[in-house]
């Protein structure tokens, strides 16, 4: 199959939304899901968050918190494709599936996603399920070695048999049916699994509808596949799940900056979601608790993906932020840089790490001061070194404060783990 661009269209502002993941695991509910979606559309929408997706397991009704279960009852219809649990999605009973719940989400305004499984369930091999207008099974076209290591729901498939694109071609058509906009699929990329990324990215196209692919998890993704992941994808994750340790955050400069200088409208390497705000409800790590992340620690994670480019998926339960996490993932200056370009690292030494991008309209420059050390530090960078002409005056989009370039240099303050952006006019 060779590969063509995916019909989605190109927006020039990588997705921006909400995944269940970090505060609900498995175990997401439809009331839930509503209550972020109707957070979003009153608190967000202004600046550009729409996704509302549903992460993993939303056909598991036996899904339980830290964890998956053994051999799990996933929820099918007659010919392999997972549904809904209803105890879990009430409006999918009777065979309505996600229809209802992705037209609540629209009529506030926003876009609807879901998470998959690379492959086909197990279950529909085990009960020979017929795949969608064909006169093959699901134990046909199955490949049964190929196994995901961390989750029990599904067999890779066999793409030297015709009924593999079959299959995906029905799951995705009924995706479309229900009204799904962004769809998440998992265990793509560790090992790179590329006959699987092209079936499932022609099923989108054969679908007829405008869906983002994302494709996860990330692991050591070289960007030796970045031909293949553009044209087939807009979103592909750089690394494993991320969560609220600095550790975490500090590992995403160095893959980033591989990565940065290869974004292009509708085709994003993905840092992972933003582990903010209230996370752990009934996750797969930790307890009930706010981001472990420090307020500048917060603030470095923000900037680093904004001027990399990076979707943003906001993890922890909207509902429950607090005044602090609105304003931070609210700031319009901020967040303008994900549509801009030149996103780069410009030098690392040390503790230091200094990023620079410009607007797309090319009126701004952004200069990114970051600090990693475990205290503050003092930093002086020659100003000729950076897009700021001596005696200029720039504006810190997080505090808001001007600060001056001095004669040849810039002298600043940085936070512990933290960063001072500065916006100067070109």
């Amino acid at each position: 199959m060779t590969p063509q661009p995916n019909p989605t269209t190109y927006p020039t502002v990588p997705p921006r939304g909400w995944n269940s993941w970090d505060c609900y695991g498995t175990t997401v509910t439809e009331a839930e899901v509503l209550a972020n979606a109707e957070y979003m559309a009153a608190h967000l929408l202004p600046t550009g968050w729409r996704y509302v997706v549903v992460d993993i397991q939303w056909y598991e009704p036996t899904a339980r918190a830290h964890g998956y279960n053994d051999n799990p009852p996933v929820l099918l219809d007659d010919h392999g494709r997972q549904l809904p649990a209803p105890n879990r999605f009430p409006s999918a009973a009777d065979g309505a599936g996600f229809a209802p719940l992705a037209s609540r989400v629209h009529q506030l305004g926003l876009l609807f996603g879901l998470h998959i499984m690379r492959g086909i369930p197990r279950r529909a091999v085990e009960h020979n399920l017929p795949v969608l207008g064909t006169e093959w099974t699901a134990a046909d076209v199955a490949d049964q070695s190929s196994t995901c290591s961390w989750n029990p729901d599904n067999f890779g498939l066999n793409h030297d048999h015709p009924g593999a694109q079959a299959y995906y071609d029905s799951q995705v058509a009924q995706f479309a049916a229900w009204g799904v906009d962004f769809i998440k699929i998992d265990d793509m990329l560790s090992p790179y699994h590329d006959r699987e990324i092209a079936a499932y990215a022609e099923a989108i196209r054969r679908s007829g509808r405008d869906i983002t692919l994302s494709l996860s998890p990330g692991g050591r993704l070289s960007i030796a596949h970045l031909d293949h992941l553009r044209s087939n994808a807009q979103m592909w994750r750089v690394s494993d799940d991320l969560w609220d340790r600095w550790s975490d955050v500090y590992d995403q400069f160095s893959r980033m900056a591989r990565w940065a200088p290869l974004q292009t409208d509708g085709g994003w390497a993905d840092a992972d979601m933003l582990p903010l705000g209230r996370i752990g409800i009934r996750a797969e790590r930790g307890d009930d608790r706010r981001s472990r992340l420090t307020p500048d620690e917060q603030r470095t994670m923000m900037t680093l993906w904004c001027i990399a480019r990076s979707p943003l998926m906001f993890g922890g339960d909207l509902p429950s932020n607090d005044e602090a996490t609105l304003s931070l993932i609210t700031n319009a200056d901020v967040l303008a840089m994900a549509s801009g370009r030149n996103g780069r690292e410009i030098l690392r030494e040390g503790d230091l790490i200094i990023w620079t991008a410009e607007s797309r309209e090319g009126d701004l420059r952004y200069v990114a001061v970051f600090w990693t050390g475990d205290e503050a530090g003092d930093v002086t960078v020659e100003a000729s070194s950076l897009p700021a002409p001596a005696g200029c005056v720039a504006r810190d989009l997080w505090s808001g404060e001007s600060v001056a370039v001095d004669g040849p240099v810039l002298s600043i303050r940085v936070p512990a783990h933290g960063v001072r952006l500065l916006q100067f006019p070109a």
